[in-house]
């Protein structure tokens, strides 16, 4: 019996029930999670007949599949947005990563709360607001809050600090109201402050101004002239904010129009309107989806508004989407209040809909323009290169330490010239306890192919092109664990020029290859160098911090210089804590030496004296 004979034949022993089904590959990892009214139906019908090019491809790869029977449609809705999210099948539609798009929040709960940003929605109790189109809109997002509001923009705490220094320069500029002052507005001015943000944030900023121009007139007629003038600089500089600052506006959007094209990519675009102006817009370019129309557009509903904070009460959408209904149900039960999806047919909504539909297909245009242009710099450095394989997958390696304490590796993914960041790796380096680059490279090459050999899902596809920052040493010693791995992957450095830019690649045997006289390639390689080395310092600054703030950094006397100093010397805390008074006195001055020493053991100095 067949491959397909065996999954045909289990799945026509499925019932006639809702439910999702998980498609399985070779080494039992998720490459796919549908939904089903149906289960018997429609798993079945991957495993007869002809399909579709990639819908081949997906089920050639298929060696099992498991499946979760539901008491409903919606059921089965919901368990399959989890799904998909917690596994991130290869062959589901998805949206990218939204990390580069943080949410504001704001919890209300505190004393004194303040704006910041975050990466995700967490669900605390918080409000959260967004996303937004990146941390430098959020930063001016808040920025422009702050300065509207007369909020702290300082890192004084409140109350703890009320009163014990001089307001800054911000209050002088009249940038801020000056919460710190011991005479300041006080906790319910900075409430009310703070609502008034709130109200921005959600859209409401004709509402807000509304209620700051009754509060002017009642002052005015009340002769409280300071306070009248007070709230007239406050709704001058509000409708200032209303005016520039569309992107909060499409926060509190009451309708969205999406629209979703298929061509060389697919895109999938929204558009937020409030009150009938445009307000914003997102838009996610796709590989072209192994679903359906009415199933990729439902997949990318549930996906895109699982992540916002804030929901419009009409979805305009160009077709009906794949339970529609059950869609709609979802947000009303999320949002708390009723979300409708319409599929218009007249009148201004269509429009809407139509630019939905011709801004996804520029960005199409857009997108498919630079993907030729990445396409042919890597051909150029194929050639360049001498490879065999087109240089579709590049991964990059960097080491990063200081002195023998936290020693790290990164790892980073290009494909098609595009970093791939839900693939980048990190490691800590566990056979070298000293300074030693090469040999930490050697170790961090044989675990990344190693668990390749052993089919690991997180290293589950070779490289087209392996870049090592360093020189030929470098490349030699990452060269060396693939040839006792027996495997064929070609190998470069990335060899900077004295001002600390890329400046060539370099084989294993010192041959260098010039790629200074092809700019594309130039900064192409350039980028992937930089964004190696960004992500290897990050993961050791955390590894650091997380380290030496715990500890170190609490024993009066030590600062950053001892502590660097210790960890030099002994290489972690844990060795720190454990050293005799003299070793530890032979690292750094006898005082910190004893301060110390004494943090870590205090009574068992005393019973030494």
């Amino acid at each position: 019996m067949t491959r397909l004979e065996e999954l045909r034949e289990k799945a026509n022993k499925l019932p006639l029930l809702p439910g999702v089904y998980i498609m399985l590959d070779g080494a039992g990892e998720v490459i796919y999670v549908g939904k089903a009214k149906t289960l018997k139906n429609r798993v079945t019908s991957y495993f007869r007949g002809e399909h579709l090019p990639k819908v081949a491809a997906m089920v050639d790869k298929v060696r099992d599949f498991n499946v979760i029977v539901a008491s409903s449609e919606f059921e089965a809705l919901v368990l399959e947005n989890s799904l998909i999210k917690r596994h991130q099948p290869h062959y589901n539609i998805l949206l990218r990563d939204d990390k580069g798009y943080p949410f504001l929040r704001l919890d209300l709960r505190e004393e004194y709360p303040r704006l910041t940003m975050s990466n995700h929605n967490h669900r605390d109790g918080a409000r959260y607001f967004g996303p937004f189109g990146g941390r430098g809109q959020s930063q001016e997002i808040i920025d422009t809050l702050c300065k509207a509001l007369g909020l702290a923009t300082c890192r004084r705490k409140f109350p703890r600090d009320i009163g014990r220094e001089r307001p800054c320069l911000q209050y002088q500029m009249g940038a801020c109201r000056g919460w710190c002052r011991a005479d300041g507005p006080g906790q319910e001015e900075y409430r009310r402050a703070m609502d008034s943000a709130v109200l921005i944030l959600e859209g409401k900023s004709g509402e807000l101004t509304g209620r700051l121009r009754r509060e002017m007139e009642r002052a005015a007629e009340e002769l409280r002239f300071e306070e009248a003038a007070r709230l007239r600089d406050r709704l001058r500089a509000v409708s200032a904010l209303e005016n520039r600052q569309k992107v909060i506006a499409a926060a509190g959007a009451d309708t969205d129009a999406v629209g979703f094209v298929r061509g060389p990519r697919s895109c999938f675009t929204v558009l937020h309107y409030t009150g009938g102006d445009l307000a914003g817009k997102d838009f996610s370019l796709l590989e072209d989806p192994v679903e359906t129309d009415p199933e990729a557009l439902s997949a990318l509903l549930r996906q895109y508004y699982a992540n916002r904070s804030t929901w419009p009460r009409v979805i305009l959408l160009p077709f009906a989407p794949e339970d529609g209904e059950e869609i709609a149900r979802w947000l009303t039960e999320t949002a708390g209040r009723r979300v409708s999806l319409e599929v218009p047919q007249r009148g201004d909504r269509v429009r809407f809909v139509q630019a939905a539909a011709v801004n996804a297909r520029e960005e199409i245009l857009r997108a498919t323009t630079a993907a030729e242009r990445r396409s042919k710099t890597l051909l150029w450095l194929q050639q360049a290169l001498g490879l065999e394989a087109f240089p579709r997958r590049i991964e990059a390696f960097d080491i990063s330490n200081t002195g023998n304490f936290g020693i790290v590796a990164a790892m980073t993914v290009h494909v098609d010239g595009r970093p791939l960041k839900r693939d980048y790796r990190k490691f800590r380096i566990r056979d070298t306890k000293t300074q030693d680059d090469y040999a930490s490279m050697r170790e961090v090459i044989a675990r990344r192919f190693r668990e390749y050999l052993e089919g690991d899902g997180k290293f589950a596809q070779l490289p087209d092109l392996l870049f090592i920052d360093g020189g030929a040493e470098h490349a030699q010693a990452a060269q060396g664990v693939l040839e006792e791995l027996k495997l064929a992957v070609p190998v470069f450095g990335m060899v900077k020029d004295n001002r600390h830019r890329t400046r060539a690649l370099v084989t294993p045997q010192g041959r260098e290859v010039g790629i200074q006289a092809n700019p594309a390639a130039f900064a192409l390689v350039g980028r992937i160098q930089e964004e190696t080395h960004r992500f290897a310092i990050e993961y050791h600054r955390k590894l650091r911090d997380g380290v030496t703030g715990s500890e170190l950094d609490r024993i009066p006397g030590v600062g950053d210089k001892r502590r660097n100093q210790l960890l030099r010397r002994f290489g972690s805390v844990k060795a720190v804590r454990e050293a005799a008074l003299e070793e530890l006195e032979q690292a750094v001055p006898r005082n910190t030496a004893r301060a110390v020493f004494q943090y870590f053991h205090g009574e068992e100095e005393k019973a030494c004296e």
